[in-house]
């Protein structure tokens, strides 16, 4: 049995260090001088650029407009993280609620319909979206960014999971007390819900951090630039005898993995219990 624990921890430390060993080498690659991983490669060791780069990568201004931080960049990318997880939550909570209480006709034809909705991913859609958008002057606005993505299959598909395994005797009890149907929702589901709602929080908010192709399309002000695109943005210069600043992009990379990260580390206790739990 203690043999069987030493394989098992070897095995995971393994993992951790496939895992982790890429980022240490971003990390540590990031602090050296562009032109020299630009001659050398790939560094492993400590460059002693850390702070200039950070500080440059976070406060200095830059851009076709000569405008744009990675403060600004960073900002925009927590506006996008946050509206995409919220506005997925209310809209995919508010969607099973319908489906699992209120019982119209062609409930359950109703929720596969938007189930099917996950056979049709962003890439496949993104001309209408665009169209739509663009013909509603949403175009350069954080609403044109979040609003068009937060409705969520996946996240009905786990509310309305959710609110099935609630039992029917709290709704009965709601009823003899006089309460409505928001009532109801308000003080005895979303109550209830809060781990579930952590959960998906945190999926949407990584799948919302890390988005490039919609922010892409739908911003060519660089005030609605977020880190995503601001990699891509340090890694285009390359124009002449200029040589891309690989420590720059290398950083911003690091940091646009660091919130994402951080949100998992902390709340992942939630998370896990958001997706497994059974008991109410």
């Amino acid at each position: 049995m203690k043999r069987n624990a030493i394989y098992d921890h070897i095995v995971l430390i393994i993992g951790v260090l496939l895992m982790m060993g890429p980022l240490v080498v971003a990390f540590t690659t990031s602090t050296y001088d562009h032109v020299l991983i630009h001659k050398y490669g790939m560094q492993l060791g400590w460059g002693g650029k850390f702070l200039e780069t950070y500080e440059t990568v976070l406060t200095q201004q830059g851009g076709f407009t000569g405008e744009v931080t990675g403060w600004l960049m960073t900002e925009n990318s927590f506006i996008l993280g946050i509206g995409f997880a919220v506005g997925k939550i209310v809209i995919s909570m508010l969607a099973a609620y319908a489906i699992v209480y209120f019982r119209f006709p062609l409930a359950t034809v109703s929720f596969w319909i938007i189930f099917l909705t996950l056979l049709l991913p962003l890439e496949v859609r993104i001309l209408p979206s665009y169209e739509v958008v663009q013909q509603l002057g949403l175009l350069n606005t954080y609403t044109g960014l979040i609003l068009p993505l937060i409705a969520s299959a996946t996240g009905t598909f786990f509310f309305r999971q959710f609110f099935k395994s609630v039992p029917n005797e709290l709704l009965e009890a709601a009823r003899i007390d006089g309460a409505g149907p928001m009532q109801f929702f308000w003080d005895i589901l979303v109550p209830l819900s809060r781990t579930m709602m952590a959960a998906i929080f945190i999926i949407m908010f990584v799948v919302g951090w890390n988005q490039y192709l919609w922010p892409t399309l739908m911003t060519t002000d660089e005030r609605y630039f977020t880190l995503v695109r601001g990699i891509k943005q340090i890694m285009q210069i390359m124009i002449g005898a200029d040589i891309p600043k690989y420590n720059e992009a290398l950083a911003m990379a690091v940091l646009a993995m660091l919130p994402p990260a951080l949100v998992i580390v902390i709340f992942q206790r939630m998370f896990i219990k958001g997706l497994v739990e059974q008991e109410k």
